[in-house]
């Protein structure tokens, strides 16, 4: 009696969970297209692409070309580091 209601639970458990990993994935690939795009140009581009992925990642956008525009995405243009400086490239 226990066995098939512990394996519906596990199977519904499986299932939601796999609904979510969907949306991250999808999340992550469009910050790592749109970092890309936007380091292009950028002398240290390893470096600019991880800050870009993780203020894509808080604030769910990046301003458009390789520099500039950052008007566009206010929350990607106030993100500060612990100096002060901004944090998004």
């Amino acid at each position: 009696m226990k066995k098939p209601f512990y394996f519906t639970l596990l199977l519904s458990f499986l299932l939601f969970t796999s609904s979510f990993l969907d949306i991250a994935i999808a999340k992550s690939v469009f910050c790592d297209k749109a970092c890309k795009k936007r380091c292009s140009k950028a002398g240290v581009m390893d470096r600019c692409i991880k800050y870009c992925g993780i203020c894509c990642d808080y604030c769910k956008c990046v301003p458009s070309g390789t520099y500039g525009n950052k008007h566009e995405c206010p929350c990607y243009r106030d993100m500060r580091s612990s100096k002060g400086k901004p944090k998004c490239p």
